[in-house]
């Protein structure tokens, strides 16, 4: 929540082969046109992926985002409800942005919850060695994948 009491959510999305964080949207609520517009912006950058694996938020459970996925070949692959760990890798990006930025700051605003998420997700993809990626960053990872293909 900001100073003033006010709620917000953060949709982080990230890649669970490279683990990069791909979006961190900060916003007062995230509705699923909100969700489909930080996707396509990923998609325009990223390509389309084959599948997306989500909660059962009612944004990921929305016509609005399953049709989205049906038109673009996205297949849904929803997790069990109360059973995080079967989406363990975002479950751990939650937990390190949590504990990195909305524990660590007091906000006054919005914009200053996004500005310290852009900088936090710059450093954690170019600057955080992971050891499931044999001590790589995310960034370095995915150059590599390229790199080798």
């Amino acid at each position: 929540a900001l100073s003033t009491g006010r709620k917000i959510r953060v949709l982080n999305i990230m890649d669970d082969w490279t683990r990069e964080s791909l979006a961190d949207y900060a916003d007062f609520s995230i509705p699923a046109e909100k969700v489909v517009t930080v996707l396509q912006d990923i998609i325009a950058e990223r390509g389309t992926p084959d599948q997306i694996r989500v909660d059962n938020g009612p944004e990921f459970l929305s016509k609005v985002f399953t049709n989205w996925c049906n038109k673009k070949g996205i297949e849904i692959k929803f997790i069990q409800p109360g059973r995080p760990m079967q989406n363990g890798y975002i479950e751990r990006l939650n937990r390190t942005f949590r504990e990195d930025i909305l524990d660590a700051y007091e906000f006054e605003t919005l914009e200053q919850v996004r500005i310290l998420s852009d900088e936090w997700q710059h450093t954690y993809n170019h600057l955080h060695p992971h050891k499931s990626l044999k001590r790589k960053t995310p960034d370095a990872f995915r150059r590599n994948l390229i790199i080798n293909e």
